[in-house]
């Protein structure tokens, strides 16, 4: 167990969810080059990922300073050497620390255009709407054509959710904070096609959650 000076945190359902999260990455990622992690928690998916994924490069993000120091512990204690240190993205903002406008690109060490997917892994359920249109946006903005947008998540289809168990947990989430809650897939992809992002697949996952897949036009 780690000393009260770690700074890793643990979330249950990542053990739960990362092989079968992985299995979609390989089959779906570009061959090479760097995955944008959005939203990366913990990071204990990060470094699970990254090293499974060679030779491409992870790197991991959060607007959450302490999920950032989580995010780096787990690093440097699993010493994954094609994993990036996190970075602060809020996707809400108009420009993201990885495009070429920001002043932050150079001091990432990251060249332009060789981010070629972004994962976002259980977070526009647990964030404003606004989250999921600055995502899909960031998307547009960054991926180069052909470049993938993962999603995962719970989602509702047909405007109807797909278990008893997504409905009890979308309206304790709706409880928390009026502006969260399960998304339509459907409302989700529409945004996504007005951004040039075209809907690939669904994959069935653990725990009634959906992987999604976007393309970049």
């Amino acid at each position: 167990m780690p000393d009260s000076t770690d700074a890793r945190q643990y979330a249950p359902a990542t053990q739960r969810n990362r092989e079968p999260i992985l299995a979609v990455l390989q089959e779906v990622l570009p061959v090479q080059g760097t995955v944008l992690e959005i939203s990366s928690g913990t990071g204990e998916h990060a470094v699970y990922f990254a090293p499974r994924l060679m030779p491409r490069y992870w790197l991991p993000s959060d607007v959450n300073p302490i999920a950032r120091a989580s995010i780096d512990a787990w690093r440097l204690a699993e010493a994954v050497t094609n994993l990036y240190p996190a970075i602060a993205l809020d996707v809400c903002d108009p420009i993201w620390p990885v495009e070429p406008a920001s002043l932050s690109l150079q001091a990432l060490e990251l060249a332009p255009g060789t981010i070629g997917a972004i994962v976002n892994i259980n977070m526009i359920h647990i964030a404003p709407w606004a989250a999921c249109l600055g995502l899909i946006a960031g998307a547009k903005r960054i991926l180069p054509s052909g470049g993938i947008l993962y999603l995962y998540g719970p989602f509702k289809q047909g405007g109807q959710h797909t278990a008893e168990s997504n409905a009890a947990f979308d309206a304790s989430l709706r409880q928390q904070n009026s502006d969260w809650g399960v998304r339509d897939l459907e409302t989700v992809i529409a945004e996504a096609e007005t951004q040039q992002l075209k809907f690939v697949k669904t994959v069935a996952m653990p725990a009634n959650n959906l992987s999604v897949i976007f393309q970049k036009g």
